[in-house]
Parts: structure tokens; sequence; C-alpha cells
């Protein structure tokens, strides 16, 4: 079994913009491989407008903006071995009862749904899927769905450890 893990925009950002949950996310990259790691297109444009507000609004310098646009691009969108799940009318439809049953809202219920159908597709070759959020409703969610989050926001290096086990070097 390895562990397959999908971010969320609210944690993968921290890859590329250092925020509380950065060394968490930087170690779970130095311990897997970029073919065990997923997020949604939806995710990807998240990120980008994460980082230009936070150009904007002078959290990023034009430098650091830069370079974590080019990390970014090298890393996730020009990667072949980093996977970006499509997000397409039948997803959307089926994430509505994700909405109401959980409180979420729409790209969160999106999210989840994806990561359900992800599950099952990593379980029957035997590997497991881990959603990496910093979102709390999120995360109350995905556990109630059954889902085993991680939010580097909250976690510790002992638990990621123990999670990945023997994918730790």
């Amino acid at each position: 079994m390895q562990w397959m893990i999908y971010f969320d925009a609210s944690a993968l950002v921290k890859r590329y913009a250092q925020e509380i949950g950065t060394a968490l996310v930087n170690e779970v990259f130095r311990h897997l491989p970029l073919s065990q790691m997923v997020c949604s297109t939806v995710g990807i444009l998240e990120i980008i407008s994460i980082l230009v507000r936070k150009r904007n609004d002078g959290r990023l310098s034009q430098a650091l903006f830069e370079q974590a646009m080019i990390e970014f691009k090298a890393e996730v969108i020009d990667h072949e071995e980093f996977s970006a799940t499509s997000v397409n009318d039948t997803l959307l439809l089926s994430a509505l009862d994700m909405i109401e049953k959980h409180n979420l809202n729409a790209t969160d219920a999106v999210i989840l749904r994806s990561t359900l159908n992800l599950r099952l597709a990593f379980q029957e070759v035997g590997d497991e899927l881990m959603l990496w959020t910093s979102d709390k409703r999120l995360v109350r969610a995905a556990q109630g769905e059954g889902i085993i989050s991680f939010n580097p926001e909250e976690e510790t290096i002992d638990r990621l450890h123990q999670l990945l086990g023997n994918n730790v070097a």
C-alpha cells in the first residue's frame, strides 16, 4: 500500500508561500514522489489566485511571487508525474448532495466528491488516499465520509511520519 495525497488549495499553496504548515507540506514533498500527489484543476486556479492576492496585498514581494510561480509550474502544472483531476459537469452535479449534507461551499463540495471518487479508484489498486486541507469544515466533512485527512496547520511532523510509515526515508 502506498499513500496518494490529494491536496486542496489551502494546503498546497503552503509549498509556494510561507504560512503556518509550510514545513509539513515541504516534509511530505521530501518523502513522497510527485507521482503520489494530486490536486484538482480548480485547485490549481485557486493557488494562482491566492499567490496573486498575496503579491497584491504585500504579503509576497514581486520576486517571491515570481519564484513561487516558477516552482508551482515546475512541480504541479508542467510536471508529468503530478496529477490534476479534471472538474466536469458530472463531477459538479454529483457534488450537490455534499453541500447540504456537510454545509460546504461549492468548491469544497467538489473537492470532497472528487476525493471520494479517487479514494475508490486508488483502493482498487491497493493504495490509500489522504486529503490534505487547512479548511476545518472540509476536514470534518472528509472525516464524516471516512476519509483520512491531514491539516498541516494543526498536525505534527510525528503524526505525518506515523501516517506515512514505510514511505518515510
